[in-house]
């Protein structure tokens, strides 16, 4: 494919942008090459600033899960738009969009708009810290609820270590009071609750791990979590930015039948708009500003072009039949790539849930972070290339999801598998 009209993009972006571009993995840096520029998306399909056009299994990381620009979405942005895009004051479509999140999770009894998944994870953590009184957190290596200091930090020395900062900026005394455990690995958590007892204020988790690939929780794990958490005092909060009406309507915790006491979601709420909320008990809630004394805000937190296309996204889903066909449509390209890559020389390993799905370069099953990083990165960028050049558009990490949309048809489907299985013999 010709990328030249990206590539002149790309230099002009780097001249007035950190790396070129405003978020570090789309400069494809883990996969060898440089990014292609998108002009524009329709259903199951973006194409480039080239012309080239491609099967998006990204879905601006997993909120498209209509497709693109789906008619209805694209019709309520603009009908709101004509109105005004913020006010900064409130607006009906706030309560209706959180009536909406209440309904499909009954553990969330009030909810807080805000604009990113970011946001609400941050936000969440704070209001954990002011209803426990508490300081220290835990969450788990592999896990990654957005780029909030406390959270941008990694496992120390040991099972009961304090964490220490993975980026520079993040100063050691607040990593300190984050406490890090291995995935899907209860008996780690319970030495660290042990070690600290009366002293953390949460639990945070994906509920399924979306950021080291695709990583179901085991068997028990979330059900154990939410043990410990409820004798202990600590507040189980489930992140679902990227699970949440995804994976099923109520989320992972739907699927899983387990509740946190607060929740995060993220732009699949907003139609893939800048959009977050987090929600809960009644009473954790209300320790809010201005209802209590833990302070959040914001001016674009539920800005009518974002709600509209989150009520409009949500009523969509509840059509009959809806994860029915996105449950078929993932196992029918699983069963696909399952055949392609048992005929090849090359060790893979596929991992789905629902909608979201990786492939790791390794033989799996890969149930944790330390898993993860045994995967042939090199394999993967050699393999994503491939693809790309294909007209495949996947996520430019190995350590990334995919994800499946309602647009995506079985020819979509079939030319990914005969994809596939050109890329491996590439690699």
């Amino acid at each position: 494919m010709d990328h030249k009209k990206s590539e002149e993009l790309f230099t002009q972006a780097r001249a007035i942008i950190p790396g070129g571009v405003n978020s570090p993995v789309r400069a494809f840096k883990a996969v060898g090459c440089n990014p292609v520029f998108i002009e524009k998306a329709a259903g199951s399909k973006i194409y480039d600033a080239d012309g080239n056009e491609y099967i998006d299994y990204v879905g601006s990381w997993g909120p498209m899960i209509l497709g693109h620009c789906h008619p209805k979405v694209v019709e309520a942005i603009q009908k709101t738009a004509a109105s005004g895009a913020s006010f900064g004051a409130p607006t009906h479509l706030e309560t209706e969009l959180a009536e909406m999140v209440s309904q499909a999770y009954p553990n969330v009894e009030k909810v807080r708009m805000v604009s990113s998944g970011t946001e609400a994870t941050m936000s969440a953590i704070r209001l954990a810290r002011g209803y426990t009184g508490r300081d220290k957190i835990l969450k788990f290596d592999g896990c990654y609820h957005g780029h909030a200091d406390s959270l941008l930090v990694k496992a120390g020395s040991g099972a009961a270590t304090f964490g220490v900062p993975t980026s520079p900026g993040v100063p050691a005394d607040f990593a300190k009071y984050t406490l890090t455990a291995t995935y899907n690995d209860l008996e780690d958590v319970k030495k660290i609750v042990a070690a600290n007892q009366g002293e953390i204020a949460c639990i945070i988790l994906e509920a399924i791990a979306g950021n080291m690939g695709c990583v179901p929780p085991a068997e028990g794990f979330l059900q154990g979590l939410r043990d410990i958490c409820t004798a202990a005092g600590i507040i189980l909060i489930i992140d679902e930015v990227m699970t949440g009406f995804r994976v099923a309507y109520g989320g992972a915790q739907e699927r899983y039948n387990v509740r946190g006491d607060l929740v995060c979601l993220g732009k699949i709420i907003g139609g893939g708009l800048p959009v977050g909320a987090f929600g809960g008990k009644r009473e954790i809630m209300e320790a809010l500003s201005p209802e209590g004394g833990v302070y959040q805000a914001g001016t674009l937190s539920g800005n009518p072009l974002a709600m509209s296309a989150g009520i409009t996204t949500l009523k969509l889903l509840q059509e009959e039949g809806f994860y029915q066909q996105i449950e078929e449509k993932s196992a029918y390209l699983e069963k696909g790539l399952q055949q392609v890559t048992g005929n090849s020389p090359v060790a893979t390993c596929l991992q789905r849930v629902g909608g979201m799905f990786c492939t790791y370069f390794q033989n799996g099953p890969v149930v944790n972070f330390a898993d993860a990083l045994e995967s042939d990165t090199d394999a993967f960028g050699r393999y994503f290339r491939s693809m790309l050049d294909q007209g495949i558009n996947l996520a430019p990490a190995q350590f990334e999801a995919g994800f499946m949309s309602i647009a995506h048809s079985k020819e979509d489907l079939d030319r990914t598998i005969a994809a596939v299985e050109k890329a491996l013999a590439a690699v």
